[in-house]
């Protein structure tokens, strides 16, 4: 028989598979370095993109923040000009009630009285005067009582004191004040 030596053959072949082997593996890996390079870029892209978007957001956020720090400074500044309208209004408002108070107690007042301190704390007065007798208190007192603009006179104290050639008798004395046109009457 003839001897045919199918060696080199073979290993010429083996040796031309082994080499596409190798150039299709280098293609292979090139091809997925490659889609990797490119989902990377793609992936990278977006969460550029997503970033940027962020940072639009967060900036209009602090831009509404400030505006909404600044609606709450209006706000604020309303209130008080309200607060100051209202306090403008009643002190308008009571002017003359005011007046209508001091014009009842010169009428209230009967002769041989007369006041050496009148203060006001709320709507209670507090007078400290000076009288001729204790039937002048009285009725002052009975007077303050008739007034539609005073209610509840209390006296506290009495004292003697001695005024020149006479003695006079020194009280306290303390009233609510009232409002008849608070109750539906008119000034």
């Amino acid at each position: 028989m003839a001897r045919i030596n199918l060696l080199p053959w073979r290993d010429e072949l083996r040796k031309e598979r082994k080499q596409q082997f190798i150039v299709l593996w280098f293609i292979t890996l090139i091809v997925g370095a490659a889609l990797i390079f490119m989902a990377d870029l793609y992936i990278s892209n977006m969460i550029s993109s997503q970033e940027g978007r962020n940072q639009y957001l967060q900036n209009e956020i602090n831009v509404l923040n400030k505006k909404i720090t600044e609606i709450k400074d209006l706000k604020a500044k309303k209130e008080q000009l309200l607060e100051r309208m209202e306090v403008i209004q009643n002190l308008q408002g009571n002017r003359p009630v005011i007046v209508r108070i001091f014009d009842q107690i010169a009428r209230v007042v009967p002769e041989g009285v007369y006041f050496k301190q009148v203060s006001v704390n709320g709507n209670r007065l507090s007078l400290v005067g000076v009288a001729e007798s204790n039937n002048r208190i009285s009725a002052l007192m009975r007077n303050f009582d008739n007034s539609e603009w005073f209610e509840s006179p209390n006296l506290t104290a009495v004292r003697k004191i001695a005024g020149g050639s006479q003695r006079m008798n020194e009280f306290d004395l303390t009233v609510k004040q009232v409002n008849p046109a608070q109750s539906g009457e008119d000034l």
